[in-house]
């Protein structure tokens, strides 16, 4: 896209970056072109994107005064160490996702994401620049670019750039997950022998998940990352959404504690009037109460009115009454069983004496038995004849 120079700013005494962009047909249509992308990318404001100060025109050449970062992009970083470790490659996709969620609420696209273009100042925070440039370039009427040309970087370049439409914020989020990518592994997820052939690669080759490049990562953030190399813009987070996943450990894997239990149960709340009994002693009537812990925030629940604690007592009764039912008619019906069993024993086992046991009425004396009142032995059957001495009258 151009030149970048470091300058002076005479009027306020300080470090910039000039960038001197490429063509030398600054005409008029041009121009008012680049003065509002210019001021577009001049009223974003974010910790993570470049600031563009000024911008004009110098021996027809359009330019740029912007921050000057001083420290080093993701390219010299890749080109000093061939890996970085997932640590700080969360922490860089997090930053420049919140850098890319400020752009694209503003309507703004970068186009051009790649390592070169992602810049680590002295404490390691992510800048982004050219941000809107990239627009006014990849715009044939701009005289910078011929019409049917693509501006970007074959090796990060979404699908859909890739078949010839327009950008938006989704070919952003599938550049940037190419630069993740290249973090992690060493390597873009596509790179073939031309830029013609890694352009179809974008189109129809799935990406090799980096776990099995034997990058140590959770398979949270490999899956992740898969989604940000979607085909489809379509199935790509937001740039916000990245933001927000890479600022909490789910890239780590890590599983959410549970919510804390809390019991449905009714607990009794010591009436306010009543002064606190001693601990661990029981309170009049014999039922302990408890207090509610202070550090829940809670207000406490009011006691329970007479009535209601005589209803649910009430109530406690009747279900053990009724659970102890059965147990007695199991206990009532058992005996039962037990007697009829020894009777009918008794009669079904018992020997059978037949007639060798009936008495001969002609040799059995017969049993005399003593009568109230009476003074002799009386005939059982009431029709003996009185003997000697006894008479039937009633009154002797």
């Amino acid at each position: 896209m151009g030149e970048v120079w470091r300058a002076t700013d005479e009027v306020l005494g300080r470090a910039v970056a000039v960038k001197l962009l490429l063509g030398d047909q600054a005409d008029a249509s041009s121009t008012a072109r680049f003065r509002l992308e210019a001021q577009t990318a001049a009223r974003l404001s974010h910790p993570h994107l470049v600031a563009v100060f000024d911008f004009g025109s110098w021996e027809d050449r359009f330019f740029l005064v912007m921050e000057l970062v001083e420290g080093q992009s993701l390219g010299d970083l890749l080109a000093a160490q061939e890996k970085v470790h997932p640590e700080q490659v969360a922490l860089i996709a997090g930053q420049a996702a919140a850098g890319l969620a400020a752009a694209h609420r503003q309507g703004i696209v970068h186009r051009d994401i790649k390592p070169g273009n992602l810049m680590l100042d002295a404490e390691g925070s992510v800048k982004i620049g050219d941000f809107g440039i990239a627009q006014f370039v990849d715009d044939p009427s701009t005289a910078l670019t011929t019409a049917g040309h693509i501006v970007g970087t074959s090796l990060y370049l979404a699908p859909e750039r890739a078949l010839g439409r327009t950008a938006d914020s989704a070919s952003d989020m599938y550049s940037l997950g190419c630069v993740v990518y290249q973090l992690l592994v060493g390597q873009p997820p596509f790179r073939s022998d031309t830029a013609t052939a890694t352009l179809y690669q974008h189109v129809d080759t799935p990406p090799v998940p980096v776990r099995q490049r034997g990058v140590e990562v959770s398979p949270a953030f490999d899956s992740y990352l898969m989604g940000l190399l979607a085909k489809k813009p379509e199935d790509r987070p937001s740039a916000q959404q990245v933001s927000d996943w890479f600022r909490t450990d789910a890239w780590r894997g890590r599983a959410e504690p549970l919510p804390r239990h809390v019991p449905a149960g009714p607990v009794t709340a010591v009436p306010a009037a009543r002064p606190p009994s001693a601990a661990g002693a029981p309170t009049a009537g014999g039922v302990s109460t408890y207090r509610l812990p202070q550090a829940t925030g809670r207000r406490r629940a009011a006691p329970a009115p007479r009535a209601a604690r005589s209803a649910a007592t009430r109530r406690m009764r009747t279900s053990e009454a009724i659970r102890r039912r059965p147990r007695v008619a199991s206990a009532v019906a058992g005996a039962v069983a037990f007697v009829a069993a020894v009777y009918l024993g008794t009669v079904l086992f018992a020997p059978d004496s037949g007639a060798a046991d009936t008495p001969d009425p002609d040799t059995t004396p017969t049993a005399v038995v003593e009568s109230p009142g009476s003074e002799g032995p009386a005939d059982p059957a009431g029709d003996a004849p009185p003997q000697d001495g006894d008479s039937d009258d009633e009154d002797d």
